[in-house]
């Protein structure tokens, strides 16, 4: 299928914006201290990040994201997000002269929630297909705001090793830091940008013009305030009071982001076997092939069945046929919403070419009694 022209649009872009974010953060960190108080800034912001990103594709597990936008989203984190609210930071230094406060609690909050929002605002406005819902707003907020924790992170650690104000640094205070940014809170980012993706996902969905321009800036709001009092917690009382704000306001509200990502989750799982039946009354599938795509434990155990039945053919084969099933769900979801994108007939056509290649391929386990249950 030829891509779209704002696919190649995106690409272009964001290719170019990160080869110079990445520039940029490379003279920061070259610049930031010596190299083996790098390397351990390196070591510790690189332990939390393989766990989170867990986290965040087993939330993405109904309709998994295309890996290469997900790993774009890392790096436009890393490298776009934190080059962009530095050097906006720095100009706001330089020409208004803010109090630490002043920078801490507002310029901050506005300069990195925006910069790392801007990347969910471009798959919409450019990729909006992959877009379909609040679960993956919040999933590619969480690969953002996990690529830039691990940047600010580095840069951080590499100071503390460091040392300032005339005091000699070391692996403990690097390792004392990492205990309370990698452990006590690695999430932080990812959930203050997660209210971009939630206003950015609920605007997809609508039908409203007005819903779809004023809820990404309603999320973007929140992340900011969000952020911004996260920010005030650690400065009340010279930080003393970091641990009760942690315990009072940052776990609830992290809970009820958790609950709500979980939800969304299970949603997904009803809004696509919903629209699969209906694709399926109108022939575009089995209707005995739906319950063997529209729950996880079933798509495993039909994975499971072709691979010892038909080998690694069959395995690759059910494979690509359960994911552009669900894609093709997902589509149809939006189409039956009147949300669908301008080009979804081109989008499904071709996911439902590439199932009918697909088909004489297939091994069903149909004999597995309650699997697909």
């Amino acid at each position: 299928m030829r891509k779209p022209a704002n696919s190649v649009a995106f690409t272009v872009l964001l290719g170019a914006t990160l080869l110079l974010g990445a520039g940029v953060m490379a003279l920061v960190l070259l610049a930031s201290g010596a190299p083996e108080a790098l390397a351990v800034g390196v070591v510790l912001a690189a332990i939390p990040v393989g766990p989170v990103i867990g986290c965040y594709l087993w939330l993405d597990r109904y309709e998994p994201e295309p890996r290469s936008l997900l790993l774009l989203g890392l790096g436009w984190g890393a490298f776009v997000a934190t080059s962009g609210a530095i050097f906006l930071q720095a100009f706001d230094s330089f020409a208004f002269g803010p109090s630490e406060a002043t920078q801490s609690v507002l310029v901050a909050p506005v300069t990195e929630e925006a910069a790392k929002g801007l990347f969910i605002l471009l798959l919409l406005l450019y990729r909006r297909a992959e877009l379909d819902g609040i679960l993956d707003g919040i999933v590619y907020a969480g690969m953002v705001g996990i690529g830039f924790a691990f940047m600010e992170n580095i840069l951080y650690l590499t100071q503390a090793y460091v040392g300032e104000d005339g005091r000699t640094g070391g692996i403990e205070d690097a390792v004392g830091l990492f205990v309370l940014r990698g452990i006590g809170a690695p999430f932080a980012h990812p959930f203050f940008t997660a209210f971009t993706g939630i206003g950015i996902g609920i605007a997809v969905g609508s039908r409203s013009r007005l819903t779809r321009t004023v809820l990404p800036v309603i999320g973007l709001v929140f992340a900011i305030g969000a952020h911004a009092a996260w920010n005030a917690a650690l400065l009340i009382n010279g930080g003393s009071g970091a641990m009760s704000a942690y315990l009072l306001l940052m776990v609830p509200a992290f809970v009820v982001m958790v609950a709500f990502a979980v939800w969304a989750r299970r949603r997904e799982g009803v809004l696509l076997a919903r629209a699969l039946t209906d694709c399926a009354g109108r022939g575009l599938l089995d209707a005995s092939e739906v319950p063997w795509l529209t729950r996880i434990p079933a798509r495993k155990a039909a994975r499971l069945y072709a691979a010892r039945t038909g080998g690694e053919g069959a395995l690759d084969a059910m494979k690509s046929y359960q994911s552009e099933a669900i894609e093709l769900g997902f589509l149809h979801h939006r189409f039956l919403r009147g949300t669908a994108p301008a080009h979804y007939e081109e989008l499904g056509q071709a996911h439902v070419q590439r199932m009918f290649e697909l088909r004489p391929r297939l091994v069903w386990p149909q004999n597995l009694v309650g699997a697909g249950r």
